[in-house]
């Protein structure tokens, strides 16, 4: 779930700045990869890649593919280790 929202966020993203550029984004796929230990313990070594169809100058594409990476929320709140508490229902 951790690797879906993660690329769900950014295809969302993606759309987002895409509009916002003026850029046309036909499709978008995006791939996440990361290794899980033991029960319990935090995911480690995520990556992921992207590809986006576009009409657009591949450049231009390239450079929107970047900057939403740098803006995607969840990519942002994993990397900077947020603290996330548990409260428990009364």
């Amino acid at each position: 779930m951790l690797f879906l929202a993660l690329a769900t966020c950014y295809c969302n993203d993606l759309y987002r700045e895409a509009a916002k550029a003026g850029i046309a984004i036909d499709s978008v796929e995006v791939t996440v990869e990361g290794d899980f230990g033991a029960a319990g313990e935090p995911a480690r070594s995520i990556q992921y890649s992207a590809r986006a169809e576009s009409s657009a100058d591949p450049e231009r594409v390239r450079e929107l593919l970047r900057y939403t990476d740098g803006v995607a929320e969840i990519q942002k709140t994993v990397r900077s280790g947020c603290e996330i508490s548990f409260v428990s229902p009364s």
